[in-house]
């Protein structure tokens, strides 16, 4: 009997607020490290995921994507043994803590990536204005007034730059500081607002980067000439301060081969 190599990608999410991030750290618990910890009790065999991105210590997701690889026995006479993946997402979930949830398990070809293949990616972030204890860990209370039109009238500016190395942190592994933003604005919600932010990729800690600066705006410490400015310094230094995790969330992951 030999053994084939077949990858899948599972589609899950999950609340960040107790997890130090998604992955896999020493003495930290993350949700990489529950992930990988159930799928190889399910499947009976040692199996390490790759997602498609790290988010950080209390971040959230209600769409993540990642990828594994499952041995499977193939006789030289009987063929393939089928596996049941279709069954799995049940028995995962009996093996996860209740702040994660598998959505779905699905073949993909082998040379798929969670990380690499996907095409783009879209965040929210969630702030409000009166203390909540329902939105403790899941929104930032922010005390004081914003002019929410001239931070969307600064937002649009992100939309005509590549080059984002003002809101990345430092020392960090990546080959290139570019991204494409495709959209960038805040919606008014009931006692609060949201910030949508959508491109091809992202850079480690750039939302809440992008956000932190452009509450600046919405403070009128700063105007829109100033955030390009900004943008134009590739300095962390002139950017403002990156706003708490608990009000971010992954909410939107696009490959061309996953419908």
């Amino acid at each position: 009997m030999v053994l084939k190599t077949q990858r899948y990608f599972i589609e899950l999410s999950y609340d960040g607020s107790t997890y130090h991030g998604w992955q896999i750290q020493p003495n930290a618990s993350t949700v990489q490290e529950c992930l990988d910890k159930a799928l190889s009790i399910y499947f009976r065999q040692p199996i390490a995921s790759l997602g498609c991105g790290r988010t950080d210590a209390g971040v959230h997701a209600t769409q993540f994507y990642a990828h594994f690889d499952l041995k499977i026995p193939v006789d030289e006479t009987e063929g393939e043994k089928p596996v049941a993946i279709e069954r799995s997402v049940t028995g995962i979930n009996s093996l996860l803590p209740y702040q994660i949830a598998v959505k779905r398990v699905f073949e993909v070809e082998n040379e798929a990536h969670a990380r690499f293949g996907a095409t783009e990616r879209a965040y929210h972030y969630h702030l409000h204005f009166h203390k909540d204890p329902f939105k403790l860990n899941r929104s930032w209370l922010f005390k004081g007034e914003l002019d929410v039109e001239a931070m969307n009238q600064a937002a649009k500016i992100l939309l005509n730059h590549i080059d984002f190395s003002c809101f990345s942190k430092s020392h960090t592994q990546t080959f290139t500081n570019n991204c494409k933003i495709t959209e960038a604005f805040f919606e008014v919600e009931e006692d609060g607002l949201k910030f949508t932010i959508r491109a091809d990729r992202f850079l480690r800690n750039m939302v809440r980067a992008v956000v932190g600066t452009l509450i600046r705006i919405g403070k009128k410490e700063i105007n829109a000439r100033q955030f390009e400015e900004i943008i134009v310094s590739k300095n962390r230094s002139n950017a403002g301060q990156s706003v708490p995790a608990c009000g971010l969330y992954l909410v939107n992951v696009i490959y061309p081969f996953v419908q």
